[in-house]
């Protein structure tokens, strides 16, 4: 779903209320006027009644309530945006904040991304530079724009390299050393630009693939990257977002253990390529694959799989209020899984509906972080779905671990022993993130190569 595409000007409009109950009133009024089958009081009452369950409100003064109804026709989500300068009170911020943005999204209940949308959403108002845009943009048809861009294109910015003599002399040799080394392709590190990165012409049997902390709409990058990989990294160095992108796109199907890669890149934000590394996926992760090349159980998502690693990353960098936090998640073959865990307190995930607690829910990654000081595992199904929080892993364990690993590192590798799941483990006391499967670990954070951007 492209999002520019249920974003109207006529949906966007300055409020006058001082509550949400009201604010959402006047959203309603603008939103479904050509919708006679949808009755007003029963959409409030819905959109209240998830508030009720779980608050919507993102931070940075912005809310984005939202329910699933039977919109009927060919229509799968109406947006609708109110700005209001004065402030609009929410039970669901602090005493001194306010809201002065409402995305009031209405979702068709047949719509299958819906997930997806609402954390696409999110991520873009999440923005608090952008927010600020919105909000001082001096006519509503301004705000319209800068939505409709941002939206359009997800990062709206193509990535520019600065064509200086060494960014050209790097990326003709990047593609003379593919060709020279047999690569299969070149893997391009986009952070390594302030404001994004477009190659030109490579040859056309060297595919091209980006790599970046932003979110990139697939659409836009055509015609300049044959794929992108999203992986937000926590430090500068280089090249350090390689191991987990090329985890990801392993489980995306977008690289395989037989391929060889020519990677470009240079320090994050230094406007400058200084680095062409070649890389055998097979022998990078020789160790992991045991003789088995499905790195994902058959049962997970990519895309789950990837918010799991994106939590993980900030928890490990973040902590909790100032505090490291350590923390488990167990994701896949549940049937299994189940067997072998009992919960060590009441799980706080009992009882919502499944949406509500599957991890591609944007309003889930603060949940998830608070939750995370819990002692006991996160065991989550590979749809997304949280089935609980808090879980004594119970698996026998026979692993003999690198030194400075303790007892959650422990029940990691036995769980991914005993059933076909992938688990991720944080040291509460390095920040360190590490995967493991069949029992063989990975890290993708490595201690003390962690710097916060």
């Amino acid at each position: 779903m492209r999002l520019e595409k249920i974003i109207a000007r006529s949906r966007i409009v300055e409020l006058g209320s001082p509550d949400i109950t009201s604010a959402l009133e006047e959203l309603l009024e603008v939103s479904i006027n050509r919708f006679p089958n949808l009755k007003q009081d029963v959409l409030l009452k819905g959109l209240l009644q998830r508030e009720s369950t779980m608050t919507t409100y993102l931070g940075n003064g912005v809310a984005l309530p939202h329910v699933r109804v039977k919109l009927g026709g060919e229509r799968r989500y109406i947006l609708a945006v109110g700005r209001s300068v004065a402030g609009i009170r929410h039970d669901g911020t602090k005493a001194d904040e306010a809201i002065n943005l409402i995305f009031m999204l209405l979702a068709d209940d047949r719509a299958r991304d819906y997930l997806q949308v609402l954390a696409a959403l999110a991520r873009i108002i999440d923005d608090a530079d952008f927010v600020k845009t919105l909000l001082t943009a001096p006519k509503l048809d301004d705000v319209y724009e800068r939505l409709y861009s941002a939206f359009g294109g997800m990062t709206a910015r193509p990535v520019q390299v600065q064509q200086n003599s060494m960014n050209r002399t790097m990326i003709a040799e990047a593609e003379r050393v593919a060709k020279g080394t047999a690569c299969g392709m070149i893997m391009v590190f986009g952070d390594t630009f302030n404001s994004g990165v477009e190659l030109g012409h490579w040859s056309s049997k060297i595919k091209s693939l980006l790599v970046t902390r932003n979110l990139v709409d697939s659409s836009q990058a055509q015609g300049k990257f044959a794929e992108v990989i999203q992986v937000r990294s926590f430090s500068s160095q280089r090249l350090a977002q390689l191991r987990s992108a090329i985890v990801v796109g392993l489980t995306r199907g977008i690289i395989s253990f037989d391929d060889r890669i020519c990677c470009l890149a240079g320090l994050t934000g230094n406007n400058q390529f200084d680095t062409i590394v070649v890389v055998d996926v097979g022998r990078e992760f020789q160790t992991l694959l045991t003789q088995n090349t499905d790195l994902l159980p058959d049962d997970v998502k990519p895309e789950v799989f990837e918010r799991v690693i994106a939590v993980a990353s900030e928890l490990a960098i973040e902590g909790r209020e100032g505090k490291p936090v350590g923390s488990l998640f167990v994701l896949g073959d549940n049937a299994h899984v189940e067997k072998l865990t009992k919960p060590l307190v009441l799980n706080p995930f009992y009882g919502y509906k499944e949406e509500d607690r599957n991890i591609l829910n944007p309003f889930m990654d603060e949940t998830i972080k608070e939750f995370s000081s819990i002692d006991g595992a996160f065991v989550i199904r590979g749809d997304g779905v949280v089935i609980s929080a808090g879980s004594l892993i119970q698996a026998a364990d026979s692993h003999a671990l690198p030194g400075g690993l303790g007892a959650r590192h422990s029940a990691a590798a036995a769980i991914s022993v005993a059933t076909n799941c992938i688990s991720i483990a944080i040291s509460s006391s390095t920040g360190q993130v590490t995967l493991f499967r069949r029992g063989v670990m990975l890290t993708l954070m490595e201690k003390g190569k962690m710097a916060k951007v």
